[in-house]
């Protein structure tokens, strides 16, 4: 099973090719289907014989592949899509075949070493200090979870006593995996701070949230948590008046850009992230709009020696990659054994520039900015946010939620673009996520004028 014979070889040249064909060629939206229809055709993958390579990868791509939505579509518009770099998915196919392991500086120093410099590209835009440092984890959902235990840790060994029960600041428009990992994971309590007008946690706002708690509930709070483009909205938080206030507390400010951080690259909105060099800890998934593949999230501490005393796992097989002085990755979140997730967004980055980020990031502003003005002037619509990145979330006047859905349904069916509805303030309607450079005007225009 092991040797690499003829009969293997064939298979891999076929996948090699499938790659290549898929590479090169406009991606295909493609869509869904019942359990029950792939069932039918699929009929039992999993046998005692096997099927043989051939048959596996026609199984595959005659069959399954067409079941799924390409998210690097540039009319996938829906969630928060993906559009890796051509580069990036090839090299992350190499990172596969190589069998790297990005667990310890001992195996794998080459691979560290390269994710460490993607870091600090990471870093430097968001103006962290050089001691800055950190991870790539699978995605936001455990790069949230990986910097709040190491917030909660760091309060346990600083302060003179511990409270009743913790606590850490969010607002409705914190992505659910923060409540999830609060609540649930950590067994923690979610003080709600309201947001204003279009949605945004403020200095005052989170100050004023605070000052009302009864004062043991107040003496549990170790953290509060900025977003740097909300995922349902892409708004970007007031991080310099939140850091203020967590600052003047002593709580741990983590920043939640898996969404937009990404716009740290980009000068037209940089000024949007002022404040965000004050963050304790900040992630972005490169797998939205840093053009890297599924999955990969950066993890950022401002001091990672904190990080290291919460994660680092030991035992006696452990000794020989435990060592001092040495950068070990799973050191710095919950893992242990870990994919080198961020060597596809440094080949990328090594091979394209930065430059090249940033002129791509912009240009994903510019559609969103002209998509807004399209919705503005169309009688049909009404805008109910007006964006700070590149989320547009927006209602077509007086449909109801069936409307949206026979709407999005027929979009997929017909093959011309995929948006599903969401709510904002408990109003059905829709919104378009752009971080795909390839997506342009035109192709937003198609979408508004099916809505009439």
């Amino acid at each position: 099973m092991h040797e690499y014979t003829p009969a293997v070889e064939e298979t891999v040249r076929k996948l090699a090719q499938l790659c290549v064909e898929r590479l090169a060629a406009e991606p295909p939206l493609s869509g869904t289907a019942a359990w029950e229809q792939l069932e039918s055709v699929a009929g039992k993958t999993i046998t005692a014989a096997g099927l043989g390579g051939p048959e596996a990868v026609r199984l595959w791509a005659e069959v399954l592949a067409p079941a799924c939505i390409a998210v690097d579509h540039p009319r996938y518009l829906s969630f928060i899509p993906g559009a890796p770099t051509k580069l990036a998915a090839a090299f992350d196919m190499l990172v596969s075949a190589s069998s790297v392991y990005g667990g310890s500086w001992l195996e794998g120093a080459g691979a560290a070493f390269a994710e460490n410099q993607a870091l600090r590209w990471v870093a430097d835009l968001a103006g962290l200090p050089d001691t800055a440092g950190g991870t790539f984890v699978q995605g936001g959902t455990l790069g949230n979870l990986s910097a709040l235990v190491a917030a909660r840790e760091s309060a346990r060994r600083h302060r003179s006593g511990l409270p009743r029960r913790w606590a850490v600041c969010v607002t409705e428009e914190t992505h659910s995996s923060v409540a999830y990992a609060l609540r649930v994971v950590m067994d923690v309590d979610v003080v709600l701070v309201p947001g204003d007008e279009r949605g945004r946690m403020t200095g005052t706002a989170l100050r004023d949230a605070v000052d009302r708690l009864p004062p043991d509930r107040r003496a549990g709070v170790f953290a509060v948590v900025a977003t740097a483009g909300s995922t349902n909205l892409g708004i970007v938080d007031d991080i310099a008046g939140i850091g203020a206030v967590a600052r003047d507390n002593g709580w741990w400010l983590h920043v939640d850009g898996a969404y937009g951080g990404a716009g740290l690259a980009a000068p037209a909105v940089r000024h949007l992230y002022d404040g965000i060099e004050q963050a304790d800890s900040f992630i972005v998934d490169p797998h939205k709009w840093l053009f890297g593949p599924f999955d990969s999230c950066a993890l950022l501490y401002r001091d990672p020696s904190l990080a290291r005393t919460a994660h680092t796992q030991h035992a006696g097989y452990l000794e020989a990659v435990t060592a001092d002085g040495e950068w070990n990755p799973s050191d710095y979140a919950v893992h242990l054994t870990r994919r080198a997730r961020g060597l596809p967004l440094w080949f990328s980055l090594a091979a394209h520039g930065a430059d090249a980020y940033r002129e791509a990031v912009e240009r994903s502003l510019a559609t969103a900015r002209a998509g807004a003005d399209l919705i503005r002037r169309a009688d049909h619509l009404d805008l109910l946010v007006e964006p700070d990145l590149t989320v547009l979330t927006f209602e077509r006047i007086g449909w109801r939620p069936d409307d949206y859905a026979r709407w999005s349904g027929h979009l997929l069916d017909t093959q011309q673009a995929f948006v599903t509805p969401t709510r904002h303030r408990g109003r059905i309607c829709t919104r378009l996520a752009l971080v795909n450079p390839s997506t342009t005007l035109d192709d937003l225009r198609l979408v508004l004028d099916s809505m009439r």
